[in-house]
């Protein structure tokens, strides 16, 4: 398939398609009139990375899913190097859960010492 059906087939723009070869995660044959071809391993690969990257992941987290993918497995994240990117990106979600828990424990320690100071301060102006 050429980059304008790849791209549509995986809800991309052929842009971000040259993108991923430039960064060395998609690859594509040539036609003799110098087109890119894809064929459908790569568009497996494509929506693999889309999925990745709309998670959270960077262009290198991408790589391990990419090259285990490429070595005939039927999923980018039953390879090793796989399992230690998602093991860091859980341990980081749960870093950003925690301070987001903390800050919102501050925020209702806030909002409780604003609720009862303004109750004080209406009483004192209706006396």
């Amino acid at each position: 398939m050429l980059i304008g059906e790849l791209a549509e087939r995986a809800g991309t723009s052929p842009r971000t398609l040259r993108y991923y070869e430039a960064h060395g995660l998609v690859r594509a044959q040539r036609s003799a009139n110098g087109y890119r071809i894809y064929d459908e391993a790569e568009l497996r690969v494509v929506r693999e990375i889309r999925a990745l990257l709309d998670v959270g992941f960077g262009l290198d987290d991408v790589r391990p899913f990419v090259a285990c993918l490429r070595a005939g497995n039927s999923s980018g994240d039953v390879c090793p190097d796989s399992v230690v990117v998602l093991r860091r990106k859980i341990a980081e979600v749960d870093a950003v859960i925690d301070r987001l828990g903390a800050v919102r424990h501050q925020l209702h320690g806030q909002l409780t010492h604003a609720i009862a100071h303004r109750e004080k301060t209406c009483l004192r102006s209706w006396k």
